[in-house]
């Protein structure tokens, strides 16, 4: 399938279908499955009001789903040569679509915990089965930079246009018709992979001996507390609470745990060796700077429309196309300039920050009570634009990591930091830094009104108070996006000081068979112990 020199072909698709057709079937078959998930955090407001449930419950299943797909990449190479791509497509479509038909249904938390975390792991494999069967069509170099640039246009596509498609059924009819369509599409994917495809295999077999399954879930449980501190901090006041002491203890013990039998197993889900590569570490703090100084966008700008400006939810989700035009600009000029132009990483992350900083200085600066609609496009483009390219360019570093082993260690847990826990992370500190600064500045705007003062305005009493939150508010947004742009100018200083002139020009992926190659020889003793004992 994937030999070099030789005419690009998917030979799992039966005769009668056009070649020409076969890769874009493939990127219907991506979309769709981008499309899908457990939980659709765009309408976790609805499904607050309707299941009774948290929000805190909702963020927590839909960031769990992003730690199933982070973890997959552990094991990516291994189950492409495990199982054949037929049985793959049909297997993850009818888990995602029964994980979509319980989370719709269900009021249980750890198991819409659960379904969600298992429908993340089955999303990310039949994402990696169809964008690996169309490598070689999207570049026939095998080059990466480009690889990575086509995977983020349509993974960061999905997630908006998926947010915008639920909440038009939500105002059409009602979050639960989101899920029957994503069933419906799946159902109709499954059903043109039963057409279109052969049951053959492309792919040297090599069964899933070796795998450290309970590494795999011992990495999950540590993520899960991560977040479970993070989204539940608040709601039970932090240390007072004995579940959030409880989840520490928890996170600190797996992580203990992790580390020491990663430090004599054969072949651990994790090696040592690779968090000791620094690339691995610094990949991961500038993941969680970008996070942090993009932290607003999670906090602010929601708390801004929905309680300063008064937008409704329908019109905040249409900034979306916003993030969509952002994406497709991002990832063509990372395409030129990165991919094609080979620009250096140190160029690259000097102008994402740059952007991010941007949309920084135009919030501390133009944030107001009458602030129209489009003035929020800048800033929305300019932080989407730059921290596409962070992506792509902290993505494509790890390439330098040895493959197959290290390398996919390490994508995963660039994932795991970029998808759910940097994120999380970031928008934690800022939003308790927030708290205790709107405490503090309602305390300065309410020192002067007293009894004797009140008495000479007309305003009512609430109406007064109410004007003091939003303008609180509004003081507490600008003294922080100050902060962070201060963060942001600091950053680029250190990003342009230290001089590297690396440059994204040995990020070819070796052959599938190369690949197999490097498992076969490594899993040798234990493939020959389990034919002895068989």
């Amino acid at each position: 399938m994937h030999v070099p020199n030789q005419k690009f072909e998917i030979p799992q698709f039966r005769s009668f279908v056009p070649e020409w057709l076969r890769p874009w079937i493939v990127i219907l078959f991506v979309i769709v499955v981008q499309f899908s998930g457990g939980v659709y955090l765009a309408a976790a407001s609805e499904m607050v009001g309707t299941t009774q449930l948290l929000n805190e419950d909702i963020m927590m299943a839909g960031y769990a789903s992003l730690v199933g797909m982070a973890l997959f990449f552990g094991i990516m190479f291994r189950v492409k040569f495990a199982v054949k791509p037929r049985t793959t497509l049909l297997m993850c479509g009818a888990v995602i679509a029964a994980a979509n038909l319980v989370s719709m249904h269900t009021t249980n938390v750890p198991l819409l915990v659960g379904v969600s975390f298992v429908a993340g792991f089955f999303r990310m494999w039949a994402t990696f089965e169809c964008n690996s069967t169309i490598q070689l069509w999207l570049t026939p170099k095998r080059d990466l930079s480009v690889f990575f640039c086509y995977v983020y246009l349509v993974v960061n596509s999905s997630i908006q246009l998926s947010g915008i498609a639920t909440i038009l059924f939500s105002v059409w009819a009602s979050w639960h018709y989101m899920h029957y369509f994503i069933v419906a599409a799946l159902l109709v994917m499954m059903l043109l992979v039963m057409l279109f495809y052969k049951d053959v295999r492309v792919m040297p077999r090599l069964p899933l001996y070796g795998v450290d399954w309970l590494g795999m879930l011992m990495w999950g449980i540590t993520a899960l507390s991560i977040l479970f501190v993070c989204l539940y901090g608040e709601y039970y006041d932090w240390w007072y609470a004995w579940q959030i002491r409880a989840a520490v203890l928890c996170a600190v013990l797996s992580l203990v745990l992790n580390l020491w039998r990663a430090s004599f197993i054969r072949h651990p889900y994790v090696m040592l060796d690779t968090l000791k590569r620094p690339i691995v570490p610094i990949t991961i703090a500038i993941l969680i700077v970008a996070d942090m100084l993009l932290a607003p966008s999670h906090i602010f700008e929601h708390a801004l429309m929905e309680s300063v400006l008064g937008y409704d939810a329908e019109h905040i989700i249409s900034l979306n196309w916003v993030v969509f035009a952002a994406t497709i600009v991002a990832v063509l000029f990372t395409w030129l300039t990165f991919a094609r132009r080979k620009w250096s990483y140190q160029r690259m992350f000097v102008i994402a920050f740059s952007a991010i900083a941007a949309y920084l200085a135009y919030f501390y600066f133009v944030i107001d009570y009458n602030l129209p609609k489009e003035a929020l496009y800048f800033p929305i483009f300019v932080r989407t634009f730059g921290y596409i390219i962070v992506a792509v360019a902290v993505l494509t570093s790890l390439t330098r990591l040895p493959f197959p082993f290290h390398f996919m260690q390490g994508v995963m847990m660039q994932n795991l930091f970029s998808a759910s826990l940097a994120g999380v992370i970031g928008t934690t500190i800022v939003a308790r830094v927030m708290k205790v600064v709107m405490a503090r500045n309602v305390a300065w705007l309410a020192e002067g009104m007293d009894s004797i003062s009140l008495s000479t305005i007309r305003t009512s009493f609430m109406a007064l108070c109410g004007e003091v939150q939003v303008q609180a508010l509004l003081e507490t947004m600008k003294e922080i996006y100050g902060w962070l742009l201060m963060l942001a100018i600091v950053t680029i200083i250190a990003l342009g000081v230290r001089y590297s002139g690396v440059r994204p020009r040995n990020v070819i992926h070796p052959t599938f068979r190369t690949i197999s190659s490097v498992v076969r020889f490594t899993l040798r003793p234990m493939q020959r112990l389990v034919r002895r004992r068989v």
